[in-house]
């Protein structure tokens, strides 16, 4: 799933998928799915309007980021359909069962997914696969 690099650029994507849902239009595959996780999420409904494309999430403020947070959804489900890395498929199938549905599974995901991705950038290298798998296996 390539989108681009520009921040701008992959929240208008957000933006211009929930747009087209709403209004009931055509959409591309991949607008359907981010349309799919948008619907998911009502709390993020409202700021899905342009002026939310530049709107800056602080932590430190306690604010979330709701397009990394979305984007960590799209993420974590293409993992599920390529089944990469190997087993992730079924722990995500395992934690539906115990969770109540595949997005409280990935809700319980994401946490591991983010660790794996900021270990990855501190230490300046590629994810560690094995690592993450090993922490989405402890959700079980």
């Amino acid at each position: 799933m390539l989108f681009g690099n520009d921040r701008n650029e992959l929240r208008r994507m957000y933006v211009q998928a929930w747009r087209l849902k709403r209004a009931g239009q055509p959409m591309s595959a991949l607008e359907s799915q981010i349309a799919e996780v948008v619907g998911e999420h009502p709390e993020y409904h409202a700021m899905l309007v342009d002026d939310a494309v530049e709107a800056d999430f602080a932590p430190e403020g306690g604010e979330s980021n709701p397009f990394l947070h979305m984007g960590m959804h799209l993420a974590i489900r293409e993992q599920v359909s390529t089944n990469r890395p190997v087993g992730i498929r079924d722990v995500h199938a395992q934690l539906a069962g115990k969770l109540g549905g595949p997005h409280e599974a990935e809700h319980a995901m994401l946490e591991c997914l983010g660790e794996a991705l900021w270990r990855a950038q501190r230490d300046n290298t590629m994810p560690d696969e094995l690592a993450y798998l090993e922490s989405l296996n402890r959700l079980l």
